[in-house]
């Protein structure tokens, strides 16, 4: 897309990040791989180029490294992190292994008058995470300013190259998303085209022109991605579009009749619910190993879709809720996860059903596909529910799955959500849910010694999901949590609260 950014990716965590804090401007980002060709990069026709961070190191035989041609295009450069270091190294300059690195909040002092820092105080916090360190600019260039220890900026102004060492895209880089605006108005002189109205009408001619008056099949799990890929489209194509819903008895309390009611009650969208509980439990009968659950859930969810797929006469497309994070990390330098957990869009499927794809949000970044639900008129309350996995309840109930717990476990998470919402908290934590454990407690209720589970509760707050705190909730709340959940749902005599924060700890237990 033309008046875009082009984010090259040396496989920074924070890659995505840059993307979205760009397109925040209203300006279309795009990441692609550092090892992308110099034609694959000019086919783009980018305003920009911005260079990622990355974990190599320029002296590594296996770094990644860039066609210098890239700086000679005349096409503005940014680097960050590792794409300073790169820059340095590629043109001249010289970069020397670090002795202790530099990691965490640095003081950066601008030196001079370079135009990626205009209106930026002379002094102000940054965000460090490297090794490697530059000690010589290239010949030509400028050093633009400094951190205690080292050169932390340069640039050359008439060839448009611009670099720090720090992450501007970070929340804790005090001035990061005015140094980044910097670069794409002041000087990729880039115009604002993003809007997400726009995209909505884009896209449906698109869906329009693809799909003709061929048949669509969706596999809608109630989750956002799907959901709104599922309205999206139909607004495009109505009924040429069929959903298929699975109740694997796994799901949110009352999941089933929430998305009955909500998509194909009014939004009049064509949905077939398949009851697939007994079918999910039998298969889970005695298996406590969560990968193992993840795999049977997920295959038994991709033969149930493909048996009632199948039977949908003259169906083109399988349409996917793919959106762009899974894009980007199907194409990084990193390659693929090592680990693809099942369960995920239906994987497999389209191999198997000889079926094109159709994936409208794959442009999208997840709070911006929850953006284009509200306008295609999703209630927020479910556009911007918590994230929920794939797996469903069968990686919150640790152990073997039967409908007993899946039963006490949906109950306890209603419940915890609830209250939530009435104490106005749910849109202020990032993720919440009840965690149902194998163990058993002795306790007294109404006089007579119970021996019941144990449920904890989680609450976790991140910007990321990379790293996560504790939900520091209030304790009348906890409280009533407790309270509710052991008087209200049998099955549960004790309640914990999970304090622990990724890392070391992950958000989900499983």
């Amino acid at each position: 897309m033309q008046n875009s950014i082009l984010i090259l990716d040396f496989g920074s965590q924070y890659n995505q990040l840059i993307a979205r804090r760009v397109r925040d401007f209203g300006v279309y980002a795009e990441v692609i791989p550092c090892t992308s060709s110099l034609e694959e990069i000019k086919a783009h026709k980018p305003k920009g180029i911005i260079l990622s961070g990355g974990p190599s190191s320029v002296f590594s035989k296996d770094g990644y490294t860039i066609d210098k041609e890239i700086y000679n295009l005349g096409i503005p450069v940014l680097g960050i992190c590792y794409g300073m270091q790169l820059t340095a190294h590629l043109l001249g300059g010289e970069v020397k292994k670090g002795e202790k690195g530099e990691y965490g909040k640095a003081d950066f002092s601008v030196k001079n008058n370079c135009p990626l820092f205009k209106d930026i105080p002379e002094n102000s916090t940054v965000w460090m995470s490297h090794f490697d360190e530059v000690v010589k600019v290239p010949e030509g260039f400028e050093i633009s300013g400094k951190s205690e220890v080292e050169i932390a900026s340069f640039f050359n102004q008439e060839k448009n190259i611009y670099t720090v060492q720090f992450h501007p895209e970070v929340s804790h880089s005090e001035y990061g998303s005015k140094i980044l605006e910097n670069f794409v108005f002041n000087i990729c002189k880039c115009e604002k085209n993003w809007e997400l109205t726009d995209f909505i009408e884009t896209e449906i001619q698109k869906i329009k022109e693809k799909v003709g008056d061929k048949k669509v099949i969706l596999g809608l799990s109630g989750g956002v991605d799907s959901s709104v890929a599922a309205v999206l489209i139909h607004k495009a194509i109505g009924d040429q579009l069929t959903c298929i819903f699975v109740d694997t008895g796994l799901l949110r309390l009352n999941e089933g009749q929430m998305v009955m009611d909500t998509y194909g009650k009014s939004f009049d969208i064509n949905i077939i619910k398949i009851d697939a509980q007994e079918r999910f439990l039998s298969k889970l009968k005695g298996v406590s190993d969560p990968e193992q659950k993840r795999k049977i859930i997920g295959h038994e969810f991709i033969e149930v879709f493909d048996e009632e797929a199948s039977k949908i006469e003259n169906a083109s497309f399988l349409a996917q809720g793919t959106i762009y994070p899974d894009v980007i990390e199907s194409q990084s330098v990193k390659g693929p996860s090592a680990t693809i957990k099942s369960h995920h869009n239906v994987g497999g499927l389209p191999l198997e059903m000889k079926l094109q794809l159709l994936e409208p949000l794959r442009e999208l970044f997840k709070d911006e596909v929850r953006r284009v639900g509200v306008e295609l008129g999703i209630p927020k309350e479910l556009v911007y529910r918590h994230p929920f996995p794939g797996p469903g309840l069968g990686i919150r109930i640790l152990g073997e799955v039967d409908s007993e717990k899946a039963a006490i476990l949906q109950k306890a998470d209603a419940i915890f959500i609830e209250e939530l919402r009435n104490a106005n908290l749910y849109d202020s934590v990032s993720q919440a849910f009840v965690v149902l454990l194998p163990v058993k407690s002795v306790g007294v209720m109404g006089d007579e010694r119970t021996y019941e589970y144990t449920a904890v509760v989680r609450s976790a707050d991140t910007i990321d999901f990379m790293t996560a705190t504790w939900s520091k909730l209030p304790y009348d709340l906890l409280g009533k949590v407790s309270s509710r959940i052991i008087n209200e749902v049998k099955g549960i005599n004790r309640v914990a609260y999970d304090i622990s924060s990724k890392p070391p700890a992950t958000i989900e237990w499983e």
